[in-house]
């Protein structure tokens, strides 16, 4: 969860860098003729029109329209897709693909044991990484590492091992995502702390939600779970309606009236007291939502929350309060995300 304190890692990515060690996430492998296909059913994106070398958020559905997960899919530059699951629901997830790949000609394949994950997320990360591949061994062009747009990927050997490196994090931040074999792990933290020096800071999970939040980046379990629809979480973009086909939740939501539904927004408020998950969201003392997630924000210095509230009191600018405990505390609906960098 941290490795000195939350506050002082959160600001070692916003200020310089920090290094996660992400290996708890599900990696699952498809391959095949048919992948493209198979994904565009599974998932709520259209993925066989995804480049080599690019990657996609997307959403894996139920029948009823909920969500099961938010991943990450890369297609490979050698035309397989690797989908980043959350550890959570790894397991899960790969029991969904297995079962709605089985209709095509693919490959499902479990590679999480056998898979790191180091993401070093900050505006110092790409000096950082550059030069760790500079004292490494490597087969990448360290130009291409540099220039790699967001949400692309390459695939290359790091002294001796296979090593995808992505553009993509989940900081708010800029930054990498390196996958290699979990033998490479050690080699690779060491190769990545010895480059960063002081600018670099190891970070745990803890800061990483607070980092998240200040982002506007929604958490499974928080705002997202198979009660809540894509359209509520400010993601119906993320559903594909053009693609050809059926896929997994599409006649659901296609079907379904969503008028009424509670919709997630943005709450900032004053002072050092912070709403958390669950507290009660109130217009005029009547309760009108709850807060999925809450903090007092390290860089902003003053409260932040993401609530689903009902439609009528969702418009940016809106006041409201938030009940803690026992004390109604003012709040305003602002517009996500709360941190963007510079």
């Amino acid at each position: 969860m941290r490795y000195s304190s939350d506050l002082a890692e959160h600001h070692a990515v916003r200020n310089n860098a920090g290094i996660f060690d992400l290996s708890h996430m599900g990696e699952i492998r498809i391959s095949g003729p048919d992948a493209g296909a198979a994904l565009d059913y599974a998932l709520a994106g259209k993925l066989s029109a995804v480049a080599e070398g690019r990657a996609k958020y997307s959403l894996l559905l139920t029948d009823e329209g909920g969500v099961v997960d938010d991943l990450v899919t890369y297609h490979l530059p050698d035309g397989d897709y690797l989908v980043v699951a959350n550890a959570a629901n790894a397991e899960t997830d790969l029991a969904e693909f297995t079962r709605r790949c089985a209709q095509f000609d693919v490959t499902v394949t479990d590679e999480s044991a056998q898979t790191a994950l180091v993401a070093v997320q900050g505006p110092k990360a790409v000096e950082i990484v550059l030069a760790a591949l500079h004292k490494g061994d490597t087969t990448l062009d360290i130009d291409e590492v540099r220039d790699v747009k967001y949400y692309r990927c390459l695939t290359g050997e790091l002294n001796g091992f296979p090593v995808l490196v992505a553009r993509t994090g989940y900081t708010g931040e800029d930054g990498y995502e390196l996958y290699v074999p979990a033998e490479a792990a050690e080699d690779l933290w060491q190769l990545l702390t010895v480059a960063g020096g002081d600018n670099l800071t190891p970070c745990g999970l803890a800061c990483r939600d607070t980092l998240r939040l200040e982002a506007g980046m929604p958490l499974y379990g928080n705002e997202l779970g198979t009660d809540i629809h894509p359209s509520q979480a400010g993601l119906g973009r993320v559903v594909n309606f053009k693609k050809e086909g059926d896929f997994v939740g599409r006649s659901a939501l296609e079907n379904r009236d969503g008028t009424t539904d509670r919709v997630l927004v943005g709450l900032a408020g004053q002072g050092r007291r912070a709403g958390r998950a669950g507290y009660s969201v109130l217009n005029k003392g009547t309760t009108v939502g709850a807060i999925t997630s809450g903090i007092l924000s390290p860089t902003l210095g003053h409260p932040i929350a993401m609530a689903f509230v009902d439609p009528d009191v969702a418009e940016i600018g809106t006041s409201l309060s938030v009940d803690v405990r026992g004390k109604a505390l003012d709040v305003t609906v602002v517009e996500l995300p709360f941190y963007k960098r510079a």
